[in-house]
């Protein structure tokens, strides 16, 4: 593999999506089998250490249910496990929730960071002055991670906040940010919508 796949791998791996988030965050999904069809595992399947939030998030959110959850996988690699959590019965964009994501692969904060903008561009956010202020800003926040890692970001108002394990990493205070980063999961336009509907709990 030359240095130029080389590096394509890791921006899709890294952003959860075509990769996926991955947090993007991206960071940010689906299985691809042979022939191109997505798959994305049942919440069943997901790591166990996902059962329930870090003490630190959980004392910043207050307590939070977990909606839903699915493995990322590419080309039968497994990526990470990803879990929703929530305050009431169903998701709202506008109240306290946290993504959380258990990695199962190497991935740097530097392809975190900058897959998070490519994806966040695919769900409609292309500002590029606000692109500008948010990548070196999660440059900053995203560690590199590898497997075992757990990365949670929570919506709270006015921003999001991140974690690494029971870690504060940092938070990023733009509503705006926070839309466009949960959206890369999330938004129906999202690059994986069978991983969106794990989580959403419904698929």
């Amino acid at each position: 593999m030359n240095g130029k796949s080389a590096a394509s791998r890791r921006r899709l791996l890294a952003s959860g999506g075509a990769v996926a988030g991955a947090l993007a965050l991206r960071w940010p999904a689906a299985t691809l089998v042979a022939g191109g069809a997505p798959v994305v595992a049942a919440a069943a399947t997901v790591n166990h250490a996902l059962s329930r939030l870090p003490p630190l998030v959980l004392a910043q959110s207050g307590e939070l249910r977990r909606l839903g959850a699915g493995t990322m996988r590419w080309f039968g690699l497994h990526v990470y496990d990803a879990a929703l959590w929530v305050r009431e019965g169903a998701w709202d964009a506008s109240d306290i929730f946290a993504l959380d994501i258990l990695y199962a692969r190497d991935i740097s904060g530097k392809a975190l960071a900058d897959s998070s903008i490519t994806e966040m561009k695919r769900v409609g956010f292309t500002d590029e002055a606000q692109h500008a202020r948010w990548l070196p800003a999660m440059a900053r926040i995203f560690p590199d991670v590898g497997r075992g890692d757990r990365l949670v970001g929570l919506n709270i108002k006015g921003g999001a906040t991140f974690f690494n394990q029971d870690r504060l990493l940092g938070s990023i205070d733009d509503p705006v940010f926070a839309r466009a980063f949960f959206a890369i999961w999330l938004d129906p336009r999202t690059r994986e919508p069978q991983l969106r509907n794990r989580l959403l709990g419904t698929a």
